[in-house]
């Protein structure tokens, strides 16, 4: 079976904004690598704590980690703390999921990365975009905060890719950016992905941006970042679609009535008879769910809630919190937190490529035996 040296596994960073489908692709490519004979594994990344997608992580069998409380620029030695962690795995490919509000990337990641640790192989920066979003942010009246992030990201990529094809099949591009189509749901587009971002021939973090670290904050602070995890114990035994499908409607009406915007809200339910993952990326949205939709009912499940909105935290907290109160049974174990993320503060911060040579090139495949 053909497999990338365990000696020196390939870090792939995939970015993008929240809602892009960044996890969902990587648990899409750890699958078809498996299929190859391949480990991999996930490090997910996230302002708070209790994450749902290290919940979903775990549940699809691909090994994970997590770096809380700040991006990965401001943890780069966590990060460093999980790739090591990671190594007694002997993993092929780890996966790393930057927060979604997050760019400058190349600069305070992979810049450090192949700066100072030539036992990994950085593949080029991946940014994802959901089509629908990018239209929206495209618009005359997209709010700028959001737009300022987006653009970011997008100038910083050394990959771009429109996900969700399943869905937006005929959506148009980005105009000036040459972009991949690919579906993780139906797999569309997933492989020829990862060949050219283990395989091919692009430099990765080949660009370093000139950002302005006060419009950065003040964009990321305008968002505010809320996570929840009780205990819910219905009145008679309900299936976890029962106990969720409310749950995540009631949030999205009163979050709606509020003139709250939704960037991304997700929630995954867990008993002993199964679990359920389900996901929003703006206010009205027919919810994404994967999972065990006909898992026995029960009585006992235990819910976590990460949500990214344009608005007050301290309002958006009060209305989660009312939501909480208006479920049909007793709600235990409840730990809720709600902020905006603090001023970006990296740890170590490249500030030009000309200080390091890339370590994804074409000396390297000859280290690797092709698998696609």
């Amino acid at each position: 079976m053909t497999q990338l040296s365990q000696q020196r596994p390939t870090i792939v960073v995939v970015g993008g904004f929240l809602g892009s489908g960044k996890t969902t692709l990587i648990m899409a490519a750890a699958h078809l690598l498996e299929h190859r004979g391949l480990r991999s594994a996930v490090i997910l990344n996230d302002q708070g704590v209790d994450l749902v997608d290290t919940r979903y992580a775990a549940m699809q069998g691909v090994p994970a980690r997590e770096v809380t409380g700040g991006c990965f620029c401001c943890r780069f030695s966590d990060l460093m703390g999980e790739i090591e962690a990671l190594r007694d795995f002997s993993p092929d490919v780890i996966f790393a999921e930057p927060v979604g509000s997050c760019t400058d990337i190349s600069a305070t990641v992979l810049g450090p990365l192949k700066e100072d640790f030539d036992q990994y192989r950085i593949a080029p920066f991946t940014v994802l975009v959901d089509p629908e979003r990018a239209a929206a942010l495209l618009r005359n009246d997209a709010n700028t905060d959001l737009v300022f992030l987006f653009e970011k990201q997008l100038q910083e990529a050394d990959v771009v890719c429109m996900s969700k094809a399943d869905l937006y099949p005929d959506l148009p591009g980005i105009p000036g950016v040459k972009a991949h189509c690919l579906s993780a749901v139906t797999g569309s587009g997933v492989e020829q992905w990862l060949h050219e971002i283990l395989f091919g021939a692009l430099e990765s973090g080949k660009t370093i941006l000139d950002i302005d670290y006060t419009r950065y904050a003040e964009a990321e602070a305008a968002l505010a970042w809320l996570n929840l995890s009780f205990v819910f114990e219905p009145t008679i035994s309900i299936a976890s679609p029962d106990v969720m499908g409310p749950f995540l409607d009631g949030l999205d009406q009163a979050l709606t009535t509020a003139g709250i915007q939704i960037v991304h809200l997700k929630i995954f339910c867990n008993s002993a008879a199964g679990w359920l993952k389900a996901a929003i990326c703006k206010n009205g949205e027919e919810p994404r769910v994967d999972g065990q939709l006909d898992a026995s009912p029960t009585r006992r499940y235990e819910l976590l809630v990460n949500l990214r909105a344009k608005g007050d935290p301290d309002l958006v907290r009060r209305i989660v919190a009312e939501q909480l109160r208006e479920l049909n049974g007793n709600t235990s174990d409840i730990l809720l937190d709600c902020f905006s993320p603090a001023l970006p503060k990296p740890e170590r911060r490249v500030g030009s490529v000309d200080k390091f040579q890339s370590t994804h090139n074409s000396g390297d495949v000859d280290s690797v035996r092709p698998y696609l």
